[in-house]
């Protein structure tokens, strides 16, 4: 089996050396990462401007660009023979609710998706027990050998900053809510001049039973699938006669 392992914390992260030393014992595995903290990079491409490359002394390769560049670069160029999984992290701090919208960690396992390829994305919701996150990495991994999911699905998966053994099982989930985030934190450069940063997220919205926010709070690993196609089925109905009425 082979693995192709990404992140959006960059290649030096700690996350992503637990997940391949996890991910090694049963896969060969090929590590690409962006060469700087990509957080918040999302689905981007990097278009106006080359990618370079650079193998480090572990065997991690570098890329100078974003999480998608580095599954897209890594699955068309690197590979001599297509990798079985694409699984992208471990992020360190949570990807649940709206936050997967803006998610890099997220993007890398959609972008596997996209080109055809089994993927999940796995967070630690805090800093500190990144064993516990690739302990169930390796779990769920093995279970999709197993047992696939949909073609059109990737897992994300969600693990509480909890030791192993304090860690009550697995919940599958729905995305959570957040509201507004809060405004934008204005100040000034070392020069006077005035910055901006991005403000503290806000609080969740809907962290009811069942959603991915309630199984991470109450010491759950929490499994949301996700569907590549963004399209609102249910909605193509009702806009076909709206449609109708506006052009009468």
């Amino acid at each position: 089996m082979k693995i192709l392992i990404s992140n959006d914390d960059g290649v030096n992260a700690i996350g992503i050396a637990a997940l391949t030393r996890s991910l090694s014992q049963i896969a060969e595995t090929l590590t690409v990462g962006p060469d700087r903290n990509c957080s918040g990079a999302s689905n981007s491409l990097t278009l106006t401007n080359p990618l370079r490359l650079n193998t480090l002394d572990n065997g991690y390769i570098s890329v100078s660009g974003t999480p998608t560049d580095c599954v897209h670069l890594a699955i068309r160029e690197l590979y001599q023979d297509e990798p079985d999984m694409v699984v992208s992290g471990i992020n360190a701090g949570a990807n649940m609710g709206d936050d997967t919208l803006y998610s890099g960690t997220v993007a890398a396992a959609m972008e596997g998706r996209f080109l055809g390829f089994p993927a999940i994305a796995i967070s630690l919701v805090g800093h500190e027990h990144y064993e516990t996150a690739a302990h169930y990495a390796l779990k769920i991994v093995k279970a999709l050998q197993e047992n696939p999911v949909a073609q059109d699905k990737i897992l994300n998966i969600n693990v509480p900053d909890l030791p192993l053994s304090e860690v009550k099982g697995m919940k599958i989930t729905r995305l959570g809510a957040r509201h507004r985030a809060e405004g934008m934190v204005r100040t000034q450069d070392p020069a006077g001049k005035e910055i901006f940063w991005l403000g503290p997220p806000g609080d969740e919205q809907d962290a009811s039973e069942g959603t991915d926010f309630y199984a991470v709070a109450n010491g759950y690993v929490s499994i949301t699938p996700l569907t590549v196609d963004l399209t609102a089925f249910e909605q193509l109905k009702a806009l076909d006669n709206w449609l109708a009425e506006m052009t009468d």
